[in-house]
């Protein structure tokens, strides 16, 4: 079969262990429509960077580590940048990936994406891995240059089709880490009975040299990752609610 849909990626990762079950194949994917203050992959917020490449390319590349994913119940996850942004070639994909070597699918996404184009790729994917940066809207704002009705919209749709998703929260100090909106979060989630997992990430600067790089001042340069004893209390306040909190 020839595959006609093209997509634009700005990498892959063959051996990823933290971006769904088991070894995955990651694919991040150009361009997001956030500009959130702490993104490590800053060079993937413009949607005409990275390369053009076609379906058959990418399951070729997967094909060659196939028993890893195969031996570890892992699969392929499309992260980013925002896939939903290329949501025909994630459909393309992930339905060729599922048919040709029955691997499990994972979208990591923010959730910020019109409900009609993700119709589509979400029938295909086994797994949401749903990133939230905070509960309060201003907050939100602050952190990302966009609101949370579309990510709202986009949950209960979720949560309407019963698909499994796991939370991934970063703990930012002075952004994220304040105990009363963590408890509101956390609170809030408990409407979704379709969430598997919640995923506790602390905040790191990993990603700050790709913003000097670009010639561009990071935002929070300065900003200190948090303490173990933050981490613990911020999963300790999702348990309490109930959830399984992914361990290191």
């Amino acid at each position: 079969m020839i595959y006609l849909i093209k997509g634009r990626i700005h990498s892959v990762e063959t051996m990823g262990t933290v971006d769904g079950p088991g070894i995955r194949y990651v694919i991040f994917t150009q361009g997001c429509p956030l500009r959130c203050v702490y993104c490590h992959n800053r060079d993937a917020w413009d949607p005409r960077g990275g390369r053009e490449t076609t379906v058959e390319e990418i399951l070729e590349d997967i094909a060659r580590y196939l028993p890893f994913y195969k031996n570890s119940g892992g699969g392929v996850t499309a992260t980013g940048g925002e896939p939903a942004l290329q949501a025909e070639f994630v459909e393309e994909l992930f339905s060729e990936v599922k048919n040709r070597f029955g691997l499990n699918t994972a979208l990591d996404t923010a959730g910020f994406a019109e409900i009609s184009k993700t119709e589509g790729f979400l029938k295909v994917t086994d797994l949401v891995l749903l990133s939230i940066k905070h509960i309060d809207e201003i907050k939100h704002k602050e952190i990302t240059g966009v609101g949370t009705s579309r990510i709202l919209a986009f949950m209960e749709y979720l949560k309407e089709i019963n698909k499994p998703v796991w939370i991934r929260f970063v703990v930012i100090p002075g952004l994220t880490d304040d105990y009363e909106d963590i408890r509101r979060l956390a609170q809030f989630l408990k409407g979704f009975p379709n969430i598997q997992l919640i995923d506790i990430l602390p905040y790191h600067t990993l990603g700050e040299y790709k913003w000097e790089e670009l010639g561009l001042e990071y935002p929070l340069k300065g900003t200190p990752e948090p303490d173990k004893e933050t981490i613990r209390k911020v999963k300790q306040v999702f348990r309490e609610q109930g959830f399984s909190i992914s361990e290191d």
